[in-house]
């Protein structure tokens, strides 16, 4: 935050975005970033993440928690009280959550392996952490594509690639490193002219898979298409209708499988 004024902190910005200043506090909050274009631009984002946060996860915290998972908090943990701290604990926590997928997707299909759906998951929460970015969104820009490419396959183990999607409108803003509950995973992130963006997730799995059909899951306002193929795990993640993901998904498939 801009330091020009001495009575307002970051921890304001913090606070306004998650509701928690008073009303005089927040008019002068307010009046403040009437004055800082940048910083009203970074609070909005903030809280366009929130809403996706919420939208991501509140369904499972409102499902009941399994008898087999219920155990004593010790008195000294306190629970997680703002949306700012559930957005450091949703980017730190990944293996947590990737080993609670069975629990958290039982309803939506008893039926398919808990790895695909882990995948989803994790997918679509790298999607919420980082698509709202303004200055920071991935850790390699586009500008170093080449370099980019070469080291995400070498941290993953195998040969991965950057689809080019300039056809449909969308050009790569760069991409990151991430953890996976099966070691190192990938994000490609894309933006179309209006701001739209879209990642790709992509990460290993020790066992080899023939299964290349794309499946979807829906996860708050995000929409996955996620498939298999040889020892890699994909998943597309985008704010859409399900038939124009689809339809961009398909175009990332054949790019990967020209």
């Amino acid at each position: 935050m801009n330091r020009e004024s001495r009575n307002l902190r970051e921890e304001d910005l913090h606070a306004y975005v998650d509701g928690q200043l008073d009303a005089a506090r927040q008019a002068e909050f307010e009046d403040w970033l009437a004055a800082n274009p940048a910083e009203r631009m970074r609070v909005e984002n903030l809280q366009k993440q929130n809403a996706m946060l919420h939208a991501l996860f509140d369904p499972v915290l409102n499902e009941p928690v399994p008898i087999a998972m219920q155990q004593k908090t010790p008195s000294r943990w306190k629970p997680f009280r703002t949306v700012s701290q559930l957005r450091f604990a949703a980017a730190a926590g990944w293996m947590v959550l990737g080993g609670a997928i069975g629990w958290a997707m039982h309803g939506k299909d008893a039926t398919k392996s808990v790895a695909p759906l882990a995948l989803a998951q994790q997918a679509a929460i790298a999607h919420v952490v980082y698509t709202p970015e303004v200055l920071h969104p991935v850790e390699v820009g586009a500008a170093q594509e080449a370099h980019l490419v070469k080291w995400l396959s070498k941290r993953l183990g195998a040969d991965i690639k950057a689809p080019q999607l300039g056809t449909i409108g969308y050009e790569l803003v760069g991409g990151r490193l991430l953890p996976s509950n099966s070691g190192p995973a990938a994000q490609f992130m894309y933006q179309d002219a209006r701001g739209q963006r879209l990642t790709l997730y992509i990460r290993t799995d020790a066992r080899e898979q023939h299964e290349t059909a794309f499946r979807y899951a829906q996860e708050g306002k995000v929409g996955v298409f996620y498939w298999l193929d040889g020892s890699l795990g994909y998943a597309l993640s985008g704010e859409m209708e399900r038939q124009q993901l689809l339809l961009i998904a398909e175009t990332v498939y054949h790019g990967l499988n020209p």
